[in-house]
């Protein structure tokens, strides 16, 4: 008998699942301490946005904290760098976070993102039309912006992957937080919400003054939502009238931000919005006319200035030439008027 109870003692204790230790609050404190006082980065695992930091960080900060300083009279949580990583090690287990292995993303990877994003750009703009203008900022904006993305190409990009040894190392290694503990506040608006709910379904219970009460606010609120849904159909409503009394020429709008994204207040204003759309083609036609016009008074002008320059040069050279011959003629003249006359002619 003895020994079929050994027996079955022994089956119960290899069929009973080990039992799994507790993290102690000594783990907890830690972990919160860690999670506002240690620098995290963002990036992304697995398509996941996570948060993680490095281990020799953690190791630095928790040395310079309370737990590696004396209290009382006590013995401190951490004496030495290695006792830390051993506590920590002792989270990792507890799967306060893992173990990531950082991986460089390569250029290749980097241009093919690129080109997605440069393909999805050139989609958009050939959809939307723009002006000479327009593009040519576009063009000084886009220069500007390789510029900047050929900066940030210069910095590594990192990505996280698994780790295949979980253990902490006191090294730049990255340390991926699973631990999250919640907030005080969702706490207190969760309680708030059950007890709503329980309000709620003791409705009939409540006084008679509180159920009239809340009968009106009902029916103000249903009124309400009337109202705006009234609203809607009556802008709409007016758009169209004008729109087709006008063959699309004038666009009226009533409460143009009614249905937008915005808040309460700014969904009321402006009260209307008010757009011409009948003389684009006009003005179209008449802009071109103009810069024809302009270009012909420009090659007029350019055309006069040629013909005066050529004027001013044909006035120069008979100025020139009317010049010289006064002087001959002057010279010509000076000749003839005075000559050499000896005494024998004179007395003859």
């Amino acid at each position: 008998m003895a020994e079929k109870r050994k027996t079955k003692k022994k089956k119960e204790e290899l069929d009973s699942p080990p039992k799994i230790e507790k993290p102690s609050k000594t783990c907890y404190t830690v972990a919160k301490w860690l999670r506002k006082n240690v620098p995290t980065k963002k990036t992304k695992f697995l398509s996941h946005n996570v948060e993680y930091f490095t281990g020799s960080k953690a190791i630095d900060a928790l040395m310079e904290s309370d737990f590696a300083a004396e209290k009382n009279g006590n013995e401190p949580v951490f004496a030495t760098r290695f006792d830390a990583a051993q506590f920590l090690n002792e989270m990792l287990v507890f799967k306060f976070f893992h173990r990531a292995r950082k991986v460089i993303v390569s250029e290749e990877e980097l241009k093919a993102k690129l080109k997605k994003k440069e393909t999805s750009k050139k989609k958009d703009d050939d959809e939307s039309s723009h002006t000479e203008c327009e593009r040519k900022e576009e063009t000084t904006v886009g220069a500007e912006k390789k510029e900047g993305k050929d900066k940030e190409k210069k910095k590594r990009k990192i990505r996280l992957e698994m780790h295949m040894e979980q253990i902490f190392v006191d090294g730049l290694d990255a340390y991926v937080w699973i631990y999250d503990p919640i907030p005080v506040y969702y706490w207190f608006f969760g309680s708030l919400l059950v007890v709503g709910a329980i309000a709620i379904c003791l409705f009939p219970l409540w006084p008679p003054v509180v159920r009239k009460g809340v009968y009106y606010l009902s029916v103000a609120a249903a009124g309400f939502l009337i109202f705006i849904i009234a609203l809607a159909i009556l802008r709409v409503v007016v758009f169209c009238l004008v729109w087709v009394l006008t063959l699309g020429k004038h666009h009226l709008w009533l409460l143009p931000n009614l249905t937008e994204d915005v808040g309460f207040l700014p969904s009321f204003w402006p009260l209307y919005q008010y757009e011409y759309k009948g003389a684009k083609s006009s003005d179209k036609g008449k802009k071109k006319k103009k810069k024809a016009k302009d270009s012909d008074g420009e090659d007029d002008d350019e055309n006069r200035k040629l013909i005066e320059e050529e004027n001013s040069g044909a006035n120069e050279g008979e100025v020139e030439n009317s010049a010289s011959e006064s002087e001959s003629s002057q010279k010509s003249q000076t000749g003839k008027d005075f000559e050499m006359v000896e005494h024998e002619e004179i007395d003859s």
